[in-house]
């Protein structure tokens, strides 16, 4: 199996190593910026590096796009249109039309917040294939499957749901954590206070729905507590119109 990566960011890094790791060959890292994709080819033995999209090779039997969702449009243009390797993006948020140019092509998109320093275990990730036939998609499980087994088949509309409920559980949740760094950075109290209970909330929804383990002030209609909460935010109207939207959530769906 012969993969040419093309990106050199956080997902490429990871999925480029992983895919090495199993003996899967990397023949070609592209970046934008030639340094980035020196780096990362310089981890695989027979891996060339380029930032020009014109010297992409054609012999690869895997082409993965991982990078933003802004500059899939402009590399799937760039690359030639009569590739016989497969074709994949990573992206949540991208229906698989935009590949149509290509024979064979398809995604690998994994739910995961992934940062290219931080150790991660691609085995334990979800990964959602879709392959533009059924063919390509076995082949795609075929692929993936021995890096990250737990893979499952999900078209485009899926895909974004599961974008979407990503950005809530990650992006969001990642805010609210900003929220009440600052405020307890702003009375002298360490974030590390709070990061037990961070915990102890992610631990519960591994094993029960979020609505039977929530719990707070709102969770009870403590109109009391609620009150003396937001009477201390009226200084701060943006943290003020967060709380009270979210106290208004919990209590409709707790009703």
């Amino acid at each position: 199996m012969k993969i040419v990566l093309i990106g050199s960011g956080n997902v490429a890094s990871h999925l480029g190593k992983a895919f090495a790791a199993y003996g899967y060959q990397i023949i070609q890292v592209y970046s934008f910026t030639k340094a980035n994709a020196d780096a990362l080819a310089f981890g695989f033995t027979a891996a060339l590096a380029t930032d020009s999209l014109a010297q992409i090779r054609t012999d690869g039997d895997l082409y993965i796009l991982a990078v933003s969702d802004t500059a899939i449009p402009t590399i799937v243009e760039a690359l030639p249109a009569d590739l016989v390797g497969l074709v994949v993006h990573c992206s949540g948020a991208t229906d698989t039309a935009i590949l149509k140019k290509f024979a064979n092509s398809g995604v690998i998109y994994p739910p995961q917040s992934i940062s290219k320093n931080i150790t991660l275990q691609i085995s334990e990730i979800p990964f959602c294939l879709e392959g533009n036939s059924p063919k390509n998609l076995a082949l795609l499980q075929e692929i993936m499957s021995p890096i990250a087994p737990h893979c499952i088949p999900c078209d485009s509309k899926q895909r974004l749901i599961l974008h979407i409920g990503a950005v809530f559980v990650n992006n969001f949740s990642n805010l609210l954590f900003q929220c009440a760094y600052e405020l307890l950075e702003q009375y002298n109290l360490p974030f590390e206070l709070l990061k037990p209970i961070i915990i102890e909330t992610a631990n519960k929804v591994q094993q029960e729905a979020p609505r039977d383990v929530q719990t707070g002030p709102a969770r009870r209609n403590d109109e009391i507590t609620i009150n003396k909460h937001l009477d201390f935010l009226s200084q701060d109207k943006e943290k003020a119109e967060i709380y009270q939207l979210l106290t208004a959530q919990i209590i409709k769906r707790n009703k």
